[in-house]
């Protein structure tokens, strides 16, 4: 079986379908009364499918299509991307396996064996991906975020594995469990899903490191902060003052990094964007603007006073992680599918990713005030009812999007 790129995106927007309905279910049963479930098994399955169905599925699928299309020899590219079927095939198997049996069972065998499963295929999908990165022009932009990419992604399962030690063990201290979690969340979130759509920028624009000095010192910069970046997320934690001092400067190093990378990208390739439709341009602005926004907030929060509140109140980490998962992320991917042709862009697609990045929009909003408000202890009027109104866009944002994308023209 030959490699279809569009084949696997299919499975990428109805799983993003599913994550999206899971997201409107949870709503519900806070604002409504929904007996049925549990509503901690439901994250659980929410936010492990999100990650492997969705995101990491379609991260894959991409950077291999960047594998097929850029390939020197077509001898290589044929030979070497059959086995990119086996692992996709498999990724989605522990995605879906996550998806029921967190639901029903919550943190048990069958889901742990999944969830353990998807590990062992991104490390397998790491090493020939890493590998196979040989077949390209080394001197494209995107080969180091996609080798930095893979290399956070393996990097990031080691939260999990703390968390199946003090799990086994029975030996969970709060504070080393939340630092497990963000360990994890932090090199998925900032490594993985962000060096890989870096990567994916670098093609879409057709960048090389030869084309400015900056784009090489750019992803060093981001490359060597990442690491320290992890305490911005434990920043609650009695950190040394050594360890705090360098936060911040891998924080302010991101803050630089990005906004000259955008100034330079914006001198060099503004005239690409504009054989783009309109919708398409709008998004592309949408998350730049949210990036922006995710990493002054990150910079904001190595302010003591500051950090102390935002890791206080619930609502505030919502709202950072859908931020980036939603507004640049999850956004991002459907840019680059939609920007690539990879489905035939009808008007009722117009109209879908439109409208669910308006409902990405009103998510982050709402949670964004009523983060804001927690600090005085005000409560938001039927705050879980707008948000639950905020998910029903979303669903249906994706589900019209979907569906005329899935369907035969």
């Amino acid at each position: 079986m030959r490699f279809t790129s569009k084949f696997w995106l299919k499975f990428s927007l109805i799983n993003l379908l599913i994550v999206a309905l899971l997201g409107l279910l949870m709503r519900y049963k806070i604002g409504f009364e929904f007996p049925f479930l549990d509503q901690k098994n439901l994250q659980h399955s929410h936010s492990h499918f999100a990650f492997a169905g969705w995101i990491s599925h379609t991260l894959m699928v991409l950077m291999v299509w960047f594998l097929e299309k850029r390939a020197k020899k077509k001898e290589q590219k044929i030979n070497r991307l059959f086995s990119y079927n086996m692992l996709l095939t498999s990724n989605l198997i522990c995605a879906y396996g996550m998806l029921i049996f967190f639901i029903f069972q919550g943190y048990a065998a069958m889901s742990i064996i999944f969830s353990t499963a998807s590990i062992l295929v991104a490390y397998v999908f790491g090493y020939q991906y890493w590998k196979d990165l040989k077949m390209v022009d080394q001197t494209l932009f995107s080969v180091n975020w996609f080798k930095a990419a893979v290399f956070f992604n393996i990097i990031s399962s080691l939260g999990t594995f703390a968390l199946a030690y003090m799990m086994i063990t029975k030996n969970i201290h709060q504070k080393e469990y939340l630092a497990s979690i963000y360990y994890y969340l932090h090199f998925q979130y900032n490594g993985w899903f962000f060096f890989a759509c870096m990567g994916l920028l670098a093609d879409f624009f057709d960048l090389k490191t030869s084309d400015h000095p900056f784009y090489k010192k750019s992803f060093w910069l981001f490359f060597i902060a990442c690491i320290p970046a992890y305490f911005l997320s434990t920043l609650w934690l009695d950190l040394p003052l050594w360890i705090y001092i360098l936060t911040l400067i891998a924080a302010f190093f991101q803050v630089y990094a990005w906004s000259v990378f955008l100034i330079v990208l914006l001198k060099t390739k503004k005239t690409i964007l504009k054989n783009y439709p309109f919708f398409l341009r709008y998004i592309i602005v949408f998350i730049a603007v949210a990036c922006s926004v995710k990493l002054l907030l990150q910079l904001g929060s190595t302010i003591p006073a500051l950090s102390k509140l935002a890791f206080g109140f619930r609502p505030i980490v919502i709202a950072y992680l859908h931020l980036v998962l939603l507004a640049i992320i999850s956004l991002f991917l459907l840019f680059y599918v939609f920007a690539n042709h990879f489905f035939f862009i009808q008007k009722p697609i117009k109209f879908g990713i439109i409208l669910f990045s308006i409902g990405v929009f009103l998510n982050e909003m709402i949670l964004a005030v009523q983060g804001v408000t927690s600090f005085s202890y005000t409560i938001i009027p039927f705050v879980n009812e707008l948000l639950f109104s905020a998910a029903v866009v979303l669903v249906l944002g994706i589900g019209i999007t979907t569906f005329y994308s899935v369907k035969k023209s």
